[in-house]
């Protein structure tokens, strides 16, 4: 008695909107009455809805249909296909995929083609046909790029949504009023003040802007990775660009792609109007350009200035920088370099650019904002506060949600140009209308390629957000972590080491403009995570402002660098009455290593007294 064979089908198709004829429901049918007129029992079926036959990468029920097969699942003799084109349109991967299920003695049959693989022939045609499909695919793709790229030579919009600050209307770009006036401010601001990308889009945010909702954006706040495309993006002074990004293979891979940005591209004169002078765009270009290079430097390799940027001008308020004086032996030889913090008088204050010449001696700032530092954490209150801030969640619900919308756009709109691709695919060469109905679906296609474009866009605009919000967490965790033991692993840290903490721990460091008569140089230290100070949290250490408690002692002899101005309110007012039971120092001592966490002597508070020109009172301990 003949044995009766066993098979599977599979059926795939782009989307659920499929063709007729392509359709899941009628290739099943078709599978399912040659099954029967075969004879054979039908053990499994497959199906994969929405997915590309670009790779099998993305096909899980392909997938898992072939691990059964290695499995031995079910031991069947072969796989239904309707068509080669369902089985996949990769060259390798078809061929990759046959030689798997062939190692397991199982054939592939392709119905309508009419091609069993356990045959030569059929072998033969499958090696054919799927190199024949892939080389169409390809050329649909080549003509596509083409055409996109003619319309760019002309000038003319290629599609896809509208950059923020203009509108389509008619298949052209015309400038929209009420978002121009963000864009021209972007590149204000960045060409003409000191203002970097973060600080224009907080400036905005915090001055009112609101970012117009359209499809391609649901958030109104202005990001970083936003306000940087616009100033990239040339088609804000009347020009378009075209091959910015590429999408290639990744290497050591066969079907991972990834979008990959091109430093050189095609850039002609549009037809539509500009928002910015082309003069402005090349200043802003030029800038982008010189600020993206990193200078390398040439001597002290081991020295790191740092808190360049960080430490503010009292002038005009932009970062100083560092600088080095190195003074040299007379044959030309260098033998020691002196680190200074200097304005680089940048800013214009009153129409002039800032005049501060002053240059202040690295170490010693550094020194001074390192005890504050020290002051702070030595406090056993700071430590415990600190602790609460560790692992706390953070909410990302709305960017969520937005990259999940982005996501299932993405899905749709490449679903429906691989349902184009496939009519255009099995279009008729033989139909009287092939070319009309062959131009109509290029320039569909066109655009479904520019929409993807650009959700892929959005979409890595979103994933950039999320992960800096993410890495600004992990690094805030990271800064209270090495809080807890500074004064352990500080001074193990190298120069870069250092001045990395100091930029994830501070936003800026104020000075005054010559160092004070008791010797203060800090105006205030502004933090980018809250702190525990004087039982409460606080962003800032404002030596100015009255309502901040300030370091509270003398911390070495002839040097009052910090101090505190101490209100005392004891619990009995009666109390104060009585001037021989005045606050002794014994009392101000547990007072402040009660709530302040070091200790201070006699002499601490007597130097801290006669320097503030405090009236000393009459020692009553003394014998009478």
């Amino acid at each position: 008695m003949k044995k009766q064979l066993k098979c599977y089908i599979y059926t795939r198709v782009s989307t659920s909107m499929q063709v007729d004829g392509y359709s899941l429901d009628a290739q099943k049918d078709k599978l399912h009455k040659y099954a029967d007129y075969q004879d054979m029992i039908i053990a499994g079926e497959y199906s994969d809805e929405g997915k590309s036959g670009k790779s099998v990468e993305g096909r899980p029920q392909f997938q898992q249909m072939l691990q059964d097969i290695e499995t031995g699942k079910d031991n069947i003799d072969f796989v239904l296909v309707f068509k080669l084109s369902r089985f996949g349109r990769n060259a390798a991967d078809v061929l990759s995929s046959l030689q798997r299920m062939q190692d397991f003695g199982v054939n592939l049959i392709c119905v309508e083609d009419g091609i069993d693989s356990s045959k030569d022939a059929g072998k033969l045609m499958i090696s054919v046909l799927s190199a024949v499909a892939e080389i169409e695919r390809e050329n649909i793709l080549v003509q596509t790029m083409e055409g996109r790229r003619q319309k760019a030579r002309e000038g003319k919009w290629n599609g896809g949504f509208a950059p923020y600050g203009y509108q389509l209307i008619n298949g052209e770009l015309h400038i929209a009023e009420d978002e121009a006036e963000v864009i021209r401010i972007i590149y204000d601001k960045y060409a003409n003040t000191t203002m970097g990308i973060a600080a224009i889009a907080t400036f905005l945010n915090n001055s009112g802007y609101k970012k117009k909702l359209r499809q391609n954006n649901t958030i109104e706040g202005f990001s970083t990775s936003f306000v940087k495309g616009v100033l990239d993006n040339p088609v804000y002074c009347g020009k378009l660009a075209f091959g910015r990004r590429k999408n290639e293979k990744i290497p050591g891979t066969r079907n991972e792609y990834h979008i990959v940005k091109q430093d050189k591209y095609m850039l002609n004169d549009g037809i539509h109007e500009a928002i910015v002078s082309e003069e402005l765009w090349n200043q802003v270009h030029k800038k982008r350009q010189e600020t993206g290079v990193a200078n390398i430097k040439t001597h002290s390799l081991d020295h790191e200035h740092i808190l360049s940027g960080i430490i503010k001008c009292p002038i005009c308020g932009s970062g100083m920088y560092g600088n080095v004086n190195r003074k040299k032996h007379p044959d030309g030889g260098h033998y020691r370099d002196y680190f200074y913090y200097a304005c680089k008088h940048r800013t214009f204050v009153n129409g002039h650019k800032c005049t501060y010449r002053k240059q202040w001696n690295e170490d010693k700032i550094n020194a001074a904002v390192e005890e504050v530092i020290r002051k702070l954490v030595n406090n056993p209150k700071f430590k415990t506060e600190i602790q609460k801030h560790i692992s706390q969640s953070i909410d990302t619900q709305e960017l969520d949600r937005e990259h999940t919308g982005l996501q299932e756009r993405l899905k749709q709109v490449t679903g429906a140009k691989n349902k184009l691709a496939n009519q255009m695919d099995n279009l008729s060469v033989s139909d009287k209308h092939y070319d009309k109905k062959y131009e109509d679906m290029q320039v569909r296609l066109d655009k479904l390629y520019d929409e993807i474009e650009e959700i892929e866009t959005l979409i890595e605009e979103v994933e950039t957000r999320l992960y800096n919000i993410k890495q600004e967490k992990i690094s805030g965790d990271n800064v209270y972590q090495f809080l807890l033991f500074f004064d352990k692993l500080y001074d193990r840290f190298t120069d870069m080491e250092k001045k990395t903490f100091m930029k994830s721990f501070l936003e800026e460091v104020n000075i005054y403009e010559a160092e004070q008569e008791d010797g203060r140089i800090l105006r205030s230290l502004k933090f980018r995570f809250p702190v525990f100070f004087n039982n409460q949290e606080l962003y800032e250490l404002d030596w100015d402002n009255e309502s901040t408690v300030e370091t509270c002692v003398l911390l070495s002899h002839q040097d009052v660098d910090r101090y505190v101005k101490l209100d005392y309110e004891p619990e009995n007012a009666d109390y104060m009455k009585d001037v021989t039971q005045k606050y002794t120092y014994g009392d101000i001592t547990d007072w402040v290593q009660k709530n302040y966490g070091f200790h201070v002597t006699n002499l601490n508070i007597a130097q801290v007294k006669e320097k503030c020109g405090i009236e000393k009172r009459p020692n009553y301990n003394l014998v009478k």
